[in-house]
């Protein structure tokens, strides 16, 4: 009985001690977080899994010295090698989020220029659950391994391991299609996390890249969740891929008689009173004139997707209000001809039949300061301005010099 408590207060006391070991160096490690960030992480991460270890350690190591056997002895290490196993394995997880925190902290993204931070954070993301995955696995391979009989049953899985992957492979063909679709996302760049995409009809921005799947936050706070294959097949529009800021358009179907010049002037000056607008551009064109009504679209551009959507509706309900108010003969309309029985035009519509025709005096023309300068960048969206010279040049393609050959 004297020797078991001895064994009993030894191996408690070999414990506390490892716990009063690890809380010295825990504090050390504290105060060197307060100059190297990485430090202040391992502290707050790894504190109690290094405790549990090195508690456990302490007292593997205390019985094995005072204690050469007794009844169930090779149970009590073999559960405590498992234990070890596992709180190992809670250890080098947590080191890896340590690591995350700290780079992610080190390049945040909520800065104007975050693209290559963006790249960064995903990439980082990515890489510690594939890391802490690979670590759970290994983890139950190795305390799998400490059982003789699965030691013994090796070699034969290791001989059919062929055949059990195959089958495994059609059984999760499309789970496996998807975790290599998740990090085919990863690093070829093509989708990131806090990219604006457009998929499904949905506009809304990337909150979450797992293995599997992919979380769109959509723009009235509803998630669209979509596998990662998805973006690896189908196309989907990016936002965001290159720069935040963005293009976007307004149509407006009018009377013929509207005064183009004049709209045109109203779209400058809304947009040129609003913050919404980034300056790059502000464009008035007449895109369509069938049907009986002209189609005018303006082309306005923010720094990013949301100030557009806001911007779009701003210009949207102004130019409305000022057809409404400063020109309501160019609202909507419908117009009928009503002819005499032989298709005769009525007198006062006839050329000759009177008027300001008959006089010899040119119709007046309503809206009037004229057809825009030929110069003019507002009415230009390729062209006009050093911004839209470098939109149209991208969207053509080499042109022969002087020199070359025919």
């Amino acid at each position: 009985m004297q020797t078991a408590l001895g064994v009993v207060v030894g191996v408690l006391g070999a414990g506390l001690a490892a716990i009063l070991v690890v809380e010295i160096i825990h504090r050390l490690v504290l105060r060197l977080g307060r100059r190297w960030k990485l430090a202040d992480a391992l502290a707050r991460q790894a504190h109690r899994p290094a405790q549990v270890l090195a508690t456990l350690y302490a007292m593997q190591l205390a019985l094995r010295l005072m204690v050469s056997s007794f009844p169930g002895w090779e149970s009590v290490l073999h559960v405590i090698l498992i234990a070890l196993i596992a709180v190992g394995a809670w250890l080098l997880a947590t080191v890896l989020l340590a690591l995350e925190e700290t780079a992610l902290e080190r390049y945040r993204t909520d800065v104007p220029d975050n693209l290559r931070r963006r790249r960064l954070h995903t990439q980082v993301v990515m890489i510690r659950r594939l890391t802490v995955a690979a670590v759970v696995v290994l983890a139950v391979g190795v305390a799998l391994m400490t059982f003789p009989e699965v030691r013994t049953l090796g070699a034969s899985l290791l001989a059919s391991a062929g055949l059990f992957g195959v089958i495994a492979g059609l059984a999760a063909q499309t789970t496996l299609g998807n975790v290599f679709a998740g990090v085919q996302l990863t690093f070829s760049d093509a989708v990131r996390l806090d990219d604006v995409v457009v998929v499904e009809g949905e506009w809304g921005k990337v909150e979450e890249i797992t293995l599997s799947h992919v979380v769109v936050r959509i723009w009235d706070d509803r998630r669209l969740i979509l596998p990662s294959s998805y973006f690896t097949t189908k196309p989907f529009q990016n936002w965001t891929r290159s720069s935040a800021a963005v293009l976007g358009t307004v149509e407006l179907e009018v009377d013929w008689s509207v005064p183009v010049p004049e709209v045109r002037d109203a779209l400058r000056e809304l947009v040129g009173g609003s913050d919404l607008w980034d300056g790059r551009v502000c464009v008035l064109q007449v895109t369509e004139a069938v049907g009986g009504s002209v189609t005018l679209r303006a082309l306005v551009s923010a720094t990013d997707a949301p100030t557009l959507w806001d911007l779009r509706c701003l210009v949207r309900e102004e130019l409305v209000g000022w057809v409404r108010e400063r020109w309501p003969a160019a609202l909507p309309r419908l117009r009928t001809e009503i002819s005499g029985a032989d298709g005769a035009q009525p007198a006062e519509r006839r050329p000759g039949a009177g008027g300001a025709a008959a006089n010899g005096a040119e119709p007046a023309v309503r809206g009037g300061s004229g057809p825009s300068p030929e110069g003019s960048g507002d009415a230009r969206v390729f062209s006009g301005d050093p911004d839209g010279d470098r939109r149209g040049r991208a969207f053509i393609g080499p042109t022969a010099g002087p020199d070359d050959d025919h």
